[in-house]
């Protein structure tokens, strides 16, 4: 594909896609012990026959659907689906709780819920029982629930005909008809949904076409594994990557990503830096307990691939050695994701340069980029072709950008939302002027790449009257092989505190040498002054977003306790 055409829709993206790459695969997942594929053929077919059975069992255009699944071939089938009969998908994390799906519901007004299995089921029923009762609910596996009309998946999606009808119905949706609710997965308050058109999503994909096409991509082999329901994943990995002419494979869940990677062996990957951080923690482990030469030759071949990336020039010696330590070193640790990645694209937090460098060191291509869920998501990206890991690269290709002059990064473009969900003042608060205000701090470099330092509200202000951004100060902290997490506190207080976690295999006295390690590149206000080491920051203990963000807000209140002390 040598360029993104002006489709109007989602579904008539996907379906004219359909039925130029016809037998393509589109997605592969595995079942019951078995990879499976699906053609993009198929997947338009099942599309279809969904899209019919919907409206059927009283889908309107304009209802918003609730929809709980894994990473799975379901998920775009029945989001596409519900876009092609002008229903409103309504996508909810599957580790949320009771409570979660409740408020969704209540603010979205969903009456209708597609889920996953039983169990999610069960729960999204519950959350009903609060919001006010639901009119249907769809699982893709055997259910039963007292007082709700269940109907199952498989006879839904059985239909075995042609997609032309659904197709040219769906080819009359404007651009600007609403494609999806995403709640924002928020590190502190009440999510809020984010109303993102289909102009918005079609935009963000043709102007990230460009970013990638330098990897002249053809048959690249992507793995899945972020949540479908988070705006990141939402849009490149169900869509961008997709139109590329990509495959798309679930992974089978985070626990078993490792195995995964050396199974699918994929060509290119999204992580956030969380996951970059643990994976790159674990081999500098397993490093430390080799031999010393084992060591100064790995250590030697990061540091001749950072040099390479960064297009350094190279000294006779090193040119000498780095053919042998990209065999003996480089293409061993690239075995672990399977041997044949080309590219990680990070995104959903900031990346600490030291972290992208390490996989630069690796031989492997890191594309950083930046956005909110109100945006798309993506606003700004590296290319592929840049070797750049301490910005966020440049404005997507009809994004405009600017610095206000309290510092915070204003956006506008046709990757904007329409709005909040029932929320117009916060909306007018937001998109203020036309600019979404993305209450975060930042720079536009002198090439126009875009450098993030904190979020607004994140700000410390010390006792003395003295600004201080965590953002930067947590990035040096987990950076560090013996720290796996950390929040950086001291709002009014003479100086800065901070709540680690300890990573797997270090204890305390390592990591109060990292602490020391880290402040010997600070100044004196933004130095870490004490620190106590606290239980790892889970989703399950509510401390995480599920896309593993940490929820700054309620660490510092949830060992509030300690801080004092």
């Amino acid at each position: 594909m040598q360029s993104v055409p002006r489709w109007a829709n989602i579904p008539t993206m996907m379906f004219a896609l359909a039925r130029d790459w016809d037998n393509r695969p589109l997605l592969r997942w595995s079942r019951e012990g078995r990879w499976r594929r699906m053609s993009w053929f198929r997947f338009a077919v099942r599309v279809a026959s969904l899209a019919r059975a919907l409206r059927a069992a009283g889908v309107q255009p304009g209802d918003r659907v609730l929809l709980v699944c894994e990473n799975r071939p379901e998920f775009p089938i029945a989001e596409v689906a519900l876009q092609s009969i002008r229903a409103v998908p309504v996508p909810s994390y599957t580790t949320n709780t009771v409570a979660d799906y409740a408020h969704v519901l209540r603010d979205s007004g969903a009456t209708v819920a597609i889920v996953s299995t039983a169990a999610l089921a069960r729960k999204v029923a519950a959350a009903a029982a609060q919001a006010g009762g639901l009119d249907m609910l769809v699982c893709m596996e055997p259910c039963q629930l007292d007082g709700i009309d269940v109907r199952e998946w498989k006879p839904m999606v059985s239909e075995d005909v042609d997609f032309a009808d659904i197709s040219d119905e769906a080819a009359e949706i404007p651009p600007g008809a609403l494609a999806v609710i995403i709640y924002t997965s928020g590190t502190s308050g009440l999510p809020r949904g984010v109303m993102l058109s289909h102009r918005a999503i079609i935009a963000n994909c043709r102007s990230a076409y460009e970013l990638l096409r330098p990897l002249n991509p053809k048959r690249e082999i992507y793995l899945s594994f972020l949540p479908l329901s988070h705006a990141y994943e939402h849009t490149v990995g169900q869509f961008f990557l997709p139109i590329t002419g990509t495959e798309i494979v679930y992974a089978r869940g985070v626990e078993h990503l490792a195995v995964d990677m050396v199974t699918v062996r994929p060509t290119i990957m999204t992580m956030v830096p969380r996951v970059l951080d643990l994976i790159r923690g674990r081999i500098l482990a397993q490093i430390a307990r080799e031999k010393p030469w084992r060591q100064k030759l790995f250590h030697a071949a990061i540091a001749i691939g950072r040099k390479r990336a960064e297009h350094i020039p190279l000294s006779l010696w090193e040119r000498m050695i780095d053919p042998l330590l990209e065999r003996v070193v480089r293409r061993k640790v690239r075995a672990r994701f399977g041997g044949r990645l080309r590219a990680i694209m990070s995104g959903g937090a900031r990346l600490e340069p030291e972290i992208g460098r390490f996989f630069q060191g690796l031989g492997i291509i890191m594309m950083q980029g930046y956005g909110q869920t109100e945006a798309g998501p993506v606003i700004s990206a590296v290319s592929a072709l840049s070797t750049r890991i301490d910005t966020v690269g440049a404005p997507l290709q009809g994004v405009e950008c600017r610095i206000a002059e309290d510092g915070e990064i204003l956006v506008r473009g046709d990757l904007l939302m329409d709005g909040y969900w029932g929320l117009p003042e916060d909306t007018a608060r937001t998109l203020e002027g036309g600019w979404l205000h993305t209450g975060d701090i930042g720079v536009l470099d002198i090439d126009g790449s875009l450098r993030i330092t904190d979020r607004k509200k994140d700000i410390i202000v010390l006792s003395g009257g003295e600004n201080v951004a965590p953002a930067r100060i947590e990035g040096m902290l987990v950076a560090e092989p013996a720290i796996a997490q950390a929040v950086v506190a001291g709002e009014g207080k003479s100086g800065l505190s901070a709540l680690l976690v300890a990573a797997d295999g270090f204890n305390a006295m390592a990591v109060a040498a990292s602490v020391t390690e880290v402040n010997m590149r600070l100044s004196v206000t933004e130095r870490v002054r004490k620190h106590v080491l606290v239980q790892a920051f889970t989703v399950d203990n509510g401390l995480l977003t599920a896309t593993h963000k940490v929820r700054r807000h309620a660490v510092i209140a949830r060992f509030g306790g300690l801080l004092e002390g």
